[in-house]
């Protein structure tokens, strides 16, 4: 009888070192707690199995016992193809457990800690510019986007054609996740693009004379490259410039003919003549109306600006001779050469 209780425990016994004692250890295991003192920002990058990932938390001295963090995440089922890329941040004493279950993906493709990104973009005059700012913010190929960005079915999909895409992108600072892809990134532009064109704004395209939510990019672009300084001068701009279309009057705008030159006239202080002769479809001194698309990527508040344009008579707009970065404004060509005469005599003294 004895010998049969004895049996039965040691049977006990390995039962329990079969099944129990594993359990128990995973229990401990998920207990662990992460070294570091202070919080850290950590990124998966590419994807990943466990002992890479265990690896590199050792490292960066985030985890302690890599085998125990691998052992959890084997039972947790995590593999390189649940194992979500993006940025972390990892607080001091995370246990095991929750850094392996927030590196787990979601149904909506995301780790479940994973954390957004600030993305932002602005002072962009091509769409190049947009790539290589967007791509500092993100876990992006600026070349990879630049290529998306210009693929006919791209722009095409999204209702727009070549020269007007610029005007669905809207600088800000927008809050994405790290490793967001070029489709997801010029979807969500699209998104805040129709967000941002409420009916409200819509109402006013037609108010003002224009007749698309792209021409009104268009011209807010001309009106921020001209006075990208003292913003309270863009409506006055934006009235002269809406005066001029309405009267058949070409724009004449300088900023037109230098986007024609790409960035060849960066740094350059004075525009000539020999710049301004360019044939170019964006150059308003040669075509009539407004070109066919941005030239740049416009803020929001100039775009405003031109929807709610201050109602006047003037046509003609001229630096004024001092260091204020403001303009003088004038209803009749008279007035106009000679505020221009004064302009150029007072550049003359600066030499």
């Amino acid at each position: 009888m004895l010998k049969k209780i004895i049996g039965i425990g040691i049977v006990i016994l390995l039962l329990a070192g079969i099944f129990i004692v594993p359990k128990l250890m995973l229990f401990m295991n998920s207990r662990l707690t992460s070294v570091n003192e202070h919080q850290v920002e950590f990124y998966i990058r590419k994807e990943t199995k466990l002992k890479p990932l265990a690896e590199e938390l050792a490292r960066l001295g985030i985890i302690k016992d890599q085998k125990a963090f691998i052992e959890l995440g084997e039972y947790k089922a995590l593999s390189e193809e649940n194992i979500a890329l993006g940025k972390y941040i990892i607080k001091p004493g995370t246990q095991y457990r929750s850094l392996l279950n927030g590196f787990k993906k979601n149904a909506a493709g995301n780790g479940n800690a994973e954390v957004e990104v600030d993305v932002t973009f602005n002072n962009c005059r091509f769409m190049s510019d947009i790539a290589v700012k967007v791509a500092n913010c993100l876990m992006m190929d600026s070349t990879q986007l630049i290529e998306y960005l210009n693929d006919r079915k791209t722009y095409s999909s999204f209702g727009f054609n070549k020269e007007q895409f610029s005007a669905m992108f809207i600088p800000d600072t927008y809050k994405m996740f790290y490793d967001t892809d070029p489709e997801e990134f010029v979807k969500r532009m699209s998104d805040e693009y129709r967000k941002f064109w409420s009916k409200e704004r819509k109402d006013k395209i037609a108010a003002i004379g224009l007749r698309s939510a792209p021409e009104v990019v268009t011209l807010a672009s001309i009106v921020y490259s001209e006075q990208s300084r003292v913003e309270e001068e863009w409506p006055i701009i934006a009235g002269l410039y809406l005066n001029r279309l309405e009267q058949g009057i070409k724009l004449q705008s300088d900023p037109t003919f230098k986007f024609c030159w790409g960035k060849k006239l960066d740094g350059l202080q004075r525009l000539l003549f020999i710049h301004r002769d360019i044939d170019c479809p964006y150059n308003t001194y040669k075509i009539d109306g407004l070109p066919p698309g941005p030239i740049c990527i416009t803020p929001a508040s100039a775009i405003e600006a031109v929807l709610n344009r201050k109602k006047h008579d003037y046509i003609f707009m001229m630096a004024r001779p001092d260091f204020s970065h403001r303009h003088n404004f004038s209803k009749d060509y008279a007035t106009h050469l000679q505020l221009a005469k004064v302009y150029q005599k007072w550049l003359s003294t600066l030499k």
